[in-house]
């Protein structure tokens, strides 16, 4: 039998609401736990800062979500005041390796995709392997583009067999949702016909955020959660994919 899996990938603003400019990870937790997700992708997850109570929100939401399984880099680094902030995967399932691959253009904000390598159940007893690449993009579309170039020709990246289960997923920044189209679709993988809007939260109007994958994993939906609170909790909406992987050693699966 197919492993369905719950993937949803957020840039949490730091836990702050994008109206109201409240400090509540649990509004933050609450919101992810509404979505029974298995695999979560953050962005923007920060910890020692005064302004986060000090807080490390990686083991602050994985604690809140009983996620055991965590990986988290830091790539912007403000002072003890607002602290420092990165990407972040949590997991029902084990990590066994992770990196991070910096994007960082000369002159421009410091930007990075951190790659986690996950062990997943299957119906036959075994296990198989999927790789996530959680990554928050540049503000220039000359950036975005080059910051996608990196990755895709990264070791990380480029080691990774065409079937073996892969998601890249995260916020884009990609204001003319064009990037997936043109980067992403001619090296196999595959997203939405059109993703769904999620910026800014409350009446969102630029799909910035986005979810591709490559393999032998399905893409079977990609929505916008509509659970209480949600548009209040962050400045983007949250993602929450749907996907379906085929057992090892089936018909549908070559490698993993």
């Amino acid at each position: 039998m197919p492993l369905t899996l719950r993937v949803l990938s957020w840039n949490i603003h730091k836990c702050v609401g994008g109206l109201d400019r409240r400090y509540d990870p649990a509004r933050t937790a609450a919101t992810i736990a509404a979505c029974s997700p298995d695999v979560v992708l953050l962005q923007e997850v920060a910890q020692n800062g005064r302004w986060y109570s000090h807080h490390r929100q990686v083991d602050v939401l994985g604690d809140a979500l009983a996620m055991p399984h965590r990986s988290y880099f830091v790539n912007v680094r403000f002072g003890p005041r607002r602290g420092e902030y990165g990407n972040a995967v949590l997991s029902h399932y084990p990590i066994t390796d992770t990196e991070n691959i910096d994007l960082t253009i000369a002159g421009k904000k410091a930007r990075s995709v951190l790659h986690a390598q996950l062990r997943l159940p299957t119906s036959t007893g075994h296990s198989r392997t999927m790789h996530v690449f959680n990554l928050h993009l540049g503000l220039g579309e000359r950036e975005r583009r080059e910051q996608l170039r990196r990755l895709l020709v990264a070791d990380r990246f480029t080691a990774i067999h065409a079937a073996t289960p892969l998601v890249v997923a995260g916020d884009f920044n990609d204001v003319y949702g064009s990037l997936g189209k043109r980067m992403l679709v001619p090296v196999g993988l595959r997203g939405p016909a059109r993703s769904p809007r999620t910026f800014p939260a409350w009446a969102p109007v630029r799909a910035l955020d986005s979810v591709f994958v490559r393999g032998d994993l399905e893409l079977l939906t990609l929505e916008r959660p509509r659970t209480r609170g949600v548009r209040s909790a962050s400045d983007h909406l949250p993602l929450l994919g749907t996907l379906r992987l085929p057992p090892a050693g089936s018909a549908s699966s070559v490698r993993g």
